[in-house]
């Protein structure tokens, strides 16, 4: 679904966190081009 996708992973800090989004993503076949958590207050 995502092969071939260019994707940026934004996370919250005190919701689902950069890194995680991101590997979900890449195992689905996606290539992460940035990856961040951030706090959204």
């Amino acid at each position: 679904m995502f092969t071939g996708k260019r994707v940026i992973a934004l996370g919250d800090r005190d919701g689902i966190q950069g890194p995680a989004i991101a590997e979900c993503l890449r195992t689905a076949g996606a290539e992460i081009v940035f990856m961040g958590t951030e706090c959204f207050v």
